[in-house]
């Protein structure tokens, strides 16, 4: 049996190129004492893998040059050395980039897909979702009553954040996105109180406009002229959490940073990052209190699907563009 695989051939320089990457056939791997073997059927793609490309020191190690890359995946178990996962159970493991994992049993979370479509455990109920969960109750310790402005609110993290946003009380809930399409999306579908394209003028004019009041708290999914924006529209106390800063990921030379950071002494304002690592613990609650609202429709997701492992590298250079609308995933 052949099993196909993504490589990273060479550490990419500004903008990931094919080049720096190869599918790989491969023989299936044969479990070993306290593993099962999985046929993936859904892998996930996301932002921060752009970062473990790179050998610079970080909060996780990077790929290493010519073997096969990891992420987010779920499937079916099909050979199993371990007590308590049998095969044709499902599970949730980070061995994806590849069509056949052998997992340890206790890197593997089993999963139900009479509860929830399988994809729906690498986003909306997997660590997509907890990373909003988190960031927003957490981080930025979101209150009744708060203004809150989401930046890249139509992908996987961001339209979940503003929606968690809107249920737990918020009185006005804000997002940024990079269409036309997506704005409508993000107030028609998903409940925002207001939205705009920051293609279509400065963020900072376009917040001013859509949050008169200010602004309590930013879930940063962007950085750059967004963060900076954010800073000068927030209010005293405001809460700034730092989840990604995807529009510097490819950059060559260091982002400059906001002008504005002086402001936060007049506002008493606090800019924190965070990792969804860091927070395992709430995992049970936020699946007790979102799994009830995903069920009845009240928390709404969206996901980009793309067919084939050939297709994982565009999938994820995808992801870096902003084509998806909510997670990408990729079906095998």
């Amino acid at each position: 049996m052949i099993n196909r695989e993504w490589h990273l051939l060479s550490r990419p320089v500004g903008w990931p190129e094919p080049e720096d990457f190869a599918l790989v056939e491969t023989e299936v791997p044969a479990p070993r004492e306290g593993q099962v073997l999985v046929r993936n059927e859904y892998l996930s793609v996301d932002p921060y893998m752009r970062g473990r490309m790179s050998a610079a020191k970080s909060y996780v190690a990077p790929f290493e040059l010519g073997k096969a890359m990891q992420g987010g995946a779920v499937g079916e178990v099909v050979a199993s050395n371990a007590e308590g996962i049998a095969v044709g159970d499902h599970v949730l493991h980070f061995f994806g980039w590849r069509e056949y994992a052998a997992v340890d049993a206790k890197n593997a979370v089993k999963v139900d897909p009479r509860a929830a479509p399988l994809s729906a455990y690498l986003g909306v109920l997997g660590m997509t979702g907890l990373t909003a969960y988190a960031g927003l109750l957490r981080t930025a310790s979101l209150k009744e009553g708060d203004v809150v402005f989401v930046s890249g609110a139509a992908g996987a993290v961001g339209s979940q954040a503003g929606q968690l946003a809107r249920l737990k009380g918020a009185s006005r809930v804000i997002g940024s996105a990079g269409s036309d399409e997506k704005v409508g999306l993000l107030v028609g579908e998903y409940g925002f109180d207001a939205a705009f394209n920051y293609r279509n003028g400065p963020v900072s004019e376009q917040l001013r406009e859509a949050a008169p009041d200010g602004v309590d708290v930013y879930f940063d999914n962007v950085g750059g002229e967004h963060l900076e924006a954010a800073i000068g529209s927030l209010n005293q106390g405001g809460r700034i959490a730092v989840c990604g800063m995807i529009s510097v990921y490819n950059n060559t030379e260091p982002a400059p940073g906001p002008r504005n950071l002086a402001r936060l002494i007049q506002t008493r304002g606090r800019i924190e990052g965070f990792l969804v690592g860091d927070h395992y613990d709430l995992q049970p609650r936020f699946v007790q209190e979102v799994g009830p609202w995903v069920a009845s429709g009240a928390l709404k997701y969206r996901e980009t699907v793309v067919e084939g492992i050939e297709n994982n590298l565009e999938a994820f250079l995808g992801v870096l563009r902003g084509d998806n609308t909510g997670k990408m995933i990729v079906k095998l």
